[in-house]
């Protein structure tokens, strides 16, 4: 089987770069919990609002600060979802028909506890030009199912870290109008498994395991117009990142004519990240309320293809994502001085198809609906909290995951099941003026 050394590297990598995605908390491989004074009002109006916090979502949002500022806070993601088999098959070599693919039928909480972490910061250095620092993990979360899962075959454990570092510059330009632009740089690390049948189905699974990291880059720039006191608008542009993994495929556990291809070898994989539009508003009633509306148009289609690259040469493993655009309404409501409540809903849509789609990525359409505050026990201090319930459409997890495609001993694999679930977002976060 000579070519069968040069397809499981492929196969190893391809499903399991697929994993850059799925937490109940985010459409696609796209965690919006940048802000946790955002998360309150379900991100309606960051795009028009000033203050480092948020910097994600437009960089010219620090051009009128004042002094020094930083803000940190962190998001907790608890998922209650569950994955069901309703009739997946597998039909190895020698078998004259499909069959069960086998295990347990409902994989319950794929996903595990975590928590995502901003860190930003914005430095006033004259009358017109501010500096700030932006540092998140858009892309970090956990997922795992059991060995005996009859998802298997095309997840097991999914860890990622991902961190993103974005230098920003902006300009006050005058009273109404303040630009920003800034350095999008992420680093990726990730350890992805699945498993990998062996010949026949008396003998146990075989696994394979990718290791891989790299930095990649982009850029980012934005614009807001603040046409009266009451009024502001938000404009801003987050470019596509073209991401290179490099790392290892590992492949163990095969028997029997398989067993050769135990081993690690070297294997790499590029892929991008989507470019994303925020457009956003924030309107002052009256000394009490605030009404905020953001959309956002994430260009997800760029990420159509996983191009992995081994010995074999370069193979590229179709994925078929669609832009989504996300649209979200909010309020404020300033009690007084010190505090000040928000409310939100949003609507976000999952940009995977319904037919492909993976058990790495039980995606489906989203509704959050959110709650939050802010505390000010002093004119230095400001603390934040936020709430947010996140019901995950059930959707269908349909499709091909054949092993050994192009060798003699293939074998179809061929998933039918449903995924849905519900999250819960426990945000909190601390804003400091020196």
């Amino acid at each position: 089987m000579p070519t069968l050394r040069h397809a499981l590297p492929a196969l190893a990598l391809s499903s399991s770069l697929l994993a850059l995605a799925g937490p109940a908390a985010a459409a696609g491989f796209y965690l919006q919990e940048q802000s946790v004074k955002g998360l309150g009002r379900a991100y309606s109006g960051e795009a028009a609002d000033t203050g480092p916090e948020s910097l994600w979502w437009n960089p010219a949002s620090i051009a009128g600060v004042d002094g020094v500022q930083a803000y940190a806070g962190a998001n907790l993601i608890l998922s209650q979802s569950e994955l069901d088999d309703h009739g997946s098959t597998i039909q190895r070599p020698g078998q004259p028909t499909p069959g069960p693919i086998g295990g347990a039928s409902t994989a319950h909480n794929p996903l595990k506890v975590g928590v995502v972490p901003n860190l930003d910061a914005a430095w006033r250095v004259s009358d017109h030009v501010a500096l700030g620092l932006a540092v998140s993990a858009p892309f970090d979360f956990i997922t795992k199912y059991s060995p005996d899962s009859f998802a298997r075959y095309q997840a097991l454990t999914s860890r990622l870290l991902d961190l993103d570092v974005q230098p920003t510059v902006a300009v006050r330009v005058n009273r109404f109008i303040d630009l920003g632009v800034g350095l999008d740089a992420q680093y990726a690390k990730s350890s992805l498994s699945s498993a990998l049948p062996n010949l026949s189905s008396a003998l146990p699974d075989g696994s394979n395991t990718l290791n891989g990291d790299g930095w990649n880059y982009g850029w980012t720039a934005g614009v807001q117009l603040h046409p009266s006191d009451r009024f502001s608008l938000g404009a801003s542009y987050r470019s596509q990142i073209d991401h290179t993994l490099s790392g290892t495929a590992s492949i163990q556990g095969l028997l029997g004519p398989l067993a050769p291809e135990n081993g690690v070898l070297p294997a790499s994989a590029k892929f991008s990240t989507p470019w994303i539009v925020v457009v956003g508003g924030r309107y002052i009633l009256n000394d009490h309320w605030a009404l905020n509306a953001q959309i956002q148009r994430v260009g997800w289609s760029v990420f159509n293809s996983i191009r992995v690259q081994d010995a074999a040469g370069l193979t590229a493993i179709p994925q078929g994502y669609r832009d989504t655009t996300t649209e979200a309404i909010g309020v404020d409501y300033t009690v007084n001085r010190q505090w000040t409540l928000r409310s939100g809903v949003a609507y976000d849509p999952t940009p995977t198809p319904d037919i492909g789609r993976s058990a790495r990525v039980p995606d489906g359409n989203r509704l959050l609906f959110t709650v939050g505050g802010s505390y000010r026990p002093t004119s230095r201090i400001e603390l934040e909290g936020a709430l947010a319930y996140v019901h995950l459409q059930r959707s269908p997890v349909v499709g091909p995951a054949t092993a050994y495609a192009g060798t003699p001993v293939v074998t179809p694999i061929l998933y039918d099941a449903s995924a849905g679930g519900d999250a819960v977002i426990i945000s909190e976060g601390v804003k400091f003026r020196f």
